[in-house]
């Protein structure tokens, strides 16, 4: 008896579920009043533009490394335009409003949009085979990037009610677009109480008022007064605050001509200076290469080096009295600055009412009656999915919920997984690099006996990975040293005694050019630190 009694009670239960269930769904679908998720073929739902201009096909493709479909733009600059008209106009003017949608970013966003146009009915004069950028909207929505361009567009499409103009609102300090390749939900969220809020991901990364001049540009509001475009300004009119003295007159004494800088006469001559001693003198050890020809090369001379008398001495060479500053310098002569007598300000033109002005309590929302692509993109792999217009925050919270949110952690935990590959890849990419490099610089002349100990250690450097990067800094520091050794422990290099003037040098129009050049002035590995031969020049 018992258990007969349970089964009535039991049944009751489930029932009440299902019920419970459909009316959450009937609920839910009631406050949507437009969602579109794809899954369905788009041909016959989705109007492509016919117009000449937008040569982009648009196709129905999976997400990349998912099951469920999304809108794709599919060529690298190409302008695109595709609308989908609702069944019935969505009303913005009463209660909440929520816009969401999904974009996904595949190859990434250098320059394009990924935004959606919510369009006006038809009668404001539009066709939806003829849909192009001048379409009337009444929202702009989505992340945009180019150059210097980096937002999450908000405009609104305002009708002036004194002048019957559509004006666009831009909202001020969007927030920036994600850099990344994943899934993203962007959300607007429009309240009865003039508050808008931007999400991103569901998290708020905006929070605006419509009616704030703070928010918008220009705002939706106008100014009650402007600047009278018939008001001049008078001739008389003076706007400066300073002018130079009339009565000032310039000094008898005030040398304009008088140099910056003369020569100090009470300078005296250092004891010990060495007037007869060059600074520089040919180096006395230095001889002439055993292969250098005259009639090729040209005179030798042997380089030059530092006089070594002119070490010890205050200085060498012919003495002159240093320069010092002209105490009489003044410089150029200007009369002194006095308060302006017949200054009057900035002049502006005076405040009359602004015909254009209106009160509001609440923007006039035109209402939607179809969603629009229209971009212009050097980017492909641009996926849109999910779009939907609600008029509940918890249904564009659930759709994120149970569509966005696990398509997006499975791909953050695949993007972990190939930085994480490519950081290795890229390490070891790099030893191999500097292997190949180091490789290359061993067998360079200029080692000498330590070819065979920078081999070896190269070799250590290859079996053992683990210790790679202290062994490449040990050679790197090996192969400097003997750099620095041959480069400062020698000889100054030779120099013609009479240096050609300077002329500057054209830089090299490519790196070939730049490799012909420096094949052209390796020196010769035979011979040491001699001077290099000279280029004869034709006279």
């Amino acid at each position: 008896m018992e258990r007969m009694k349970r089964k009535p009670n039991l049944r009751y239960l489930l029932l009440m579920l299902v019920v419970g269930c459909f009316f959450s769904q009937l609920k839910a679908s009631s406050n949507s009043e437009f969602y579109e998720s794809f899954e369905e073929a788009i041909e016959g739902r989705w109007v492509v533009s016919e117009k000449e201009d937008y040569k982009g096909v648009w196709k129905r493709e999976k997400s990349e490394g998912h099951d469920d479909y999304g809108l794709l733009v599919s060529e690298k600059a190409r302008k695109y335009a595709i609308v989908k008209e609702l069944d019935e106009p969505a009303d913005l003017k009463d209660g909440t409003v929520v816009l969401q949608y999904e974009v996904r970013l595949q190859e990434g966003l250098e320059c394009g949009g990924a935004y959606l146009k919510y369009l006006r009915p038809q009668d404001a004069g539009w066709m939806s085979k003829e849909f192009d950028n001048e379409s009337p909207y009444s929202i702009m929505f989505g992340p945009d990037k180019c150059g210097a361009t980096n937002k999450v567009h908000f405009i609104l499409k305002h009708k002036n009610p004194k002048t019957g103009e559509f004006i666009e609102h831009h909202l001020k300090f969007p927030p920036s677009v994600p850099s990344d390749k994943l899934t993203h939900i962007y959300t607007a969220i429009l309240k009865p109480d003039n508050e808008l809020r931007i999400l991103i991901d569901g998290e708020e990364k905006k929070k605006a008022d419509f009616l704030s001049a703070e928010d918008f540009e220009p705002p939706l509001i106008p100014s009650k007064t402007i600047p009278d475009p018939d008001d001049k300004k008078p001739e008389d009119w003076d706007e400066r605050a300073k002018i130079p003295d009339p009565d000032a007159t310039k000094p008898d004494d005030w040398d304009e001509d008088a140099p910056l800088e003369i020569v100090d006469e009470d300078a005296v001559k250092p004891e010990g200076w060495l007037d007869d001693e060059p600074e520089e003198i040919d180096d006395p050890e230095a001889t002439k290469p055993e292969d250098w020809d005259d009639e090729e090369d040209g005179e030798w001379e042997a380089p030059k080096i530092d006089n070594p008398k002119c070490a010890e001495a205050p200085g060498c060479g012919e003495w002159k009295k240093p320069m010092k500053r002209n105490p009489a310098y003044k410089g150029k002569w200007h009369a002194p600055m006095i308060d302006n007598p017949n200054y009057k300000g900035i002049w502006k033109p005076q405040e009359i009412p602004n015909p254009s002005y209106f009160e509001l309590d609440r923007p006039d929302f035109e209402p939607i009656a179809a969603i629009g692509i229209e971009l212009w993109t050097m980017q492909d792999g641009i996926l849109f999915d999910n779009i939907l217009i609600a008029s509940d925050e918890k249904v564009a919270e659930s759709y994120r919920t149970t569509t966005w949110k696990p398509k997006f952690e499975v791909e953050k935990e695949k993007q972990k997984a190939e930085e994480a590959a490519a950081d290795t890849g890229a390490l070891k990419g790099f030893q191999k690099t500097v292997f190949d490099l180091l490789y290359k610089v061993a067998d360079l002349p200029f080692l000498g006996e330590h070819k065979l100990k920078v081999l070896d250690l190269l070799e250590k450097a290859e079996k053992q990975p683990n210790l790679t990067i202290g062994v490449i800094i040990s050679i790197i520091v090996v192969i400097f040293t003997l750099l620095l050794k041959i480069i400062f422990g020698g000889k100054k290099p030779a120099r013609a005694r009479e240096e050609p003037e300077k002329t500057e040098e054209p830089a090299p129009e490519s790196s070939s050019n730049q490799e012909t050049t420096e094949e052209k002035e390796e020196p010769n590995e035979d011979a040491g630190a001699a001077p290099r031969r000279r280029i004869r020049r034709d006279n």
